[in-house]
């Protein structure tokens, strides 16, 4: 399972905000997706990851 930031409607977001509000908080919406990562060589490893530094940011390989 992965999770990654929720896609909002206006009204989630209202929502949320007003609840920020109150809390004097920010709050971060996530979605979680089961998804299975995908079973690499060392090779395709070493690729995502020197993709993954020169970006700055974090790759993952997920069985299609």
């Amino acid at each position: 399972m992965i999770c990654s930031l929720s896609n909002l409607t206006d009204e989630d977001l209202a929502q949320i905000r007003s609840l920020e509000s109150e809390l004097d908080s920010p709050l971060l919406a996530f979605s979680c997706h089961g998804i299975r990562p995908a079973v690499l060589d060392d090779e395709k490893l070493q690729k995502i990851e020197a993709l993954e530094n020169r970006l700055g940011i974090s790759l993952l390989a997920v069985d299609a």
